[in-house]
């Protein structure tokens, strides 16, 4: 008998993900893919789009025909802040601009005296300035310095509803692209920024449907259920409201370190713009308050340096447990003494000097500075709501020495860590799905660990 499935097409810059679940959101099967980058017209990487939607299509028919699999239903995830234009016989017009390629200054300067102050913009539409990777900034480029190209889009779609395109033909839009970190969307209008309507963008988004909306088909002469797609980050955080009855703050580690609060009661604050703090949106359209940390990069970079310092592999802080003498001593008289390359901090140091003589004394040190910033970082996205839950997921939630410090400075948290590998996919495929989950369910699937914070004397 074949077992039902959901698919799930999970698209990442570097990797390109393909998984099915089971009915109870296990996974059954994975494929991976990744294809070398091309050029725009200005000789910028980019996605390859048209082996992307080949690999898309040759992949789920192979699969439609497997003979141990049913598959009911299938959605896609997707990193955000790209779109991709469509001419009116469905067809992509330009590549697929990379987020991360730089536009003319003067243009996003005249975009922000148009309609700034820049403060205030960034804080209506939970957007600071960021070029491209503000996807809005992408249309608005667009109409000014290719007007002939603009002219002839039909609709514009971010990355997740192209993929969902592909399959149904039908453009849409939903609420987790519009909402991170586009400045497309004015959360205390709750509908588009006035800037869209004045430059007549709003006249190539397609209507926006709920994240939840799925579409029955006929797919090669089989029922399926489509998603419309989902922005990955949005996605992650999906199996944590669905499982959990109590507010909560989850914290996303790797590069950025992202806090996100899917329960905040108030708009964001300029202090809170001021510190690095933007906003994603949920499935219905709510706003989740992200304050974000360059954590994953400043670690990567002093560990280096430290690894060249006191002689050993580079690997070997993979191995330091952490050590309650060696914390007690450094904290007896602590300073700042890291030179941050890629963190903004208040306090300059001009070179990093360190008393230490082992790497371990040292390695303490660098984790006691870093979580002090995490620690501010989760406290500017809890903002005065009452949240006593933490969740930490990601790359550094099997770091020991991160984990007992942050339990220790948040003792007032009850801090849980996750293995949260599927967590954007999985998000996509609970996303369509009509099951209720529970609070079991991150225990099951996520390897839910509880940690009591140190008695430190």
């Amino acid at each position: 008998m074949k077992r039902k499935v959901t698919a799930v097409f999970d698209i990442g810059k570097t990797n390109k993900k393909f998984f099915l679940f089971d009915e109870d959101f296990q996974e059954v099967y994975r494929e991976y893919a990744r294809f070398e980058s091309i050029e725009d017209e200005d000789g910028y990487p980019t996605e390859n789009l048209g082996k992307l939607q080949n690999w898309l299509k040759k992949l789920f028919h192979r699969i439609l025909e497997a003979e141990e699999f049913d598959v009911k239903a299938i959605n896609f995830s997707s990193y955000g802040a790209s779109f991709v234009h469509l001419d009116e016989n469905g067809e992509a017009l330009t590549p697929l601009y990379n987020y991360t390629k730089p536009i003319e200054e003067d243009l996003i300067n005249s975009f922000y005296k148009k309609y700034g102050p820049e403060l205030e913009f960034t804080r209506q539409t939970g957007s600071s300035k960021e070029g491209l990777l503000n996807s809005g900034m992408q249309l608005y480029w667009l109409k000014h310095t290719k007007p002939e190209v603009f002219k002839k889009i039909k609709f514009s779609l971010h990355l997740p509803q192209y993929l969902s395109y592909i399959f149904t033909g039908i453009p849409l839009s939903e609420y987790t692209s519009i909402g991170c970190h586009t400045a497309l969307w004015d959360y205390n209008k709750k509908d588009y920024h006035q800037w869209v309507y004045k430059e007549e963008i709003h006249k190539i988004l397609p209507p926006i449907v709920s994240t939840e909306t799925s579409i029955n088909m006929n797919y090669n002469g089989k029922r399926i259920k489509i998603g419309v797609g989902i922005h990955d980050s949005s996605a992650a955080l999906l199996p944590y409201v669905r499982s959990l009855t109590e507010p909560f703050v989850l914290v996303s580690t790797g590069t950025w370190s992202i806090a996100l609060n899917p329960f905040t009661s108030s708009e964001l604050t300029t202090v809170e713009v001021t510190n690095n703090c933007i906003n994603y949106m949920r499935i219905n359209g709510k706003q989740v308050k992200a304050s974000r940390l360059f954590l994953g990069n400043e670690y990567k970079i002093q560990v280096k340096k430290l690894s060249e310092m006191y002689q050993v592999s580079e690997d070997y802080h993979k191995t330091v447990q952490f050590d309650e003498d060696a914390y007690y001593e450094i904290t007896k008289e602590f300073e700042h003494l890291f030179k941050w390359e890629s963190i903004k901090n208040d306090i300059e140091l001009t070179a990093t000097e360190l008393p230490y003589d082992t790497f371990e004394d040292a390695y303490h040190h660098l984790m006691i500075e870093l979580v002090k910033l995490q620690v501010q970082s989760i406290e500017t996205a809890k903002g005065d709501d009452q949240i006593t839950k933490l969740y930490v997921d990601g790359g550094f939630s099997d770091n020991d020495v991160y984990i007992k410090l942050l339990s220790h400075y948040l003792r007032n948290m009850e801090l849980r860590t996750t293995d949260a590998s599927l967590g954007s996919a999985l998000g996509a495929a609970i996303s369509i799905s009509d099951t209720q989950l529970n609070s079991k369910f991150l225990k099951k699937n996520y390897s839910l660990k509880k940690h009591v914070p140190l008695i430190i004397k």
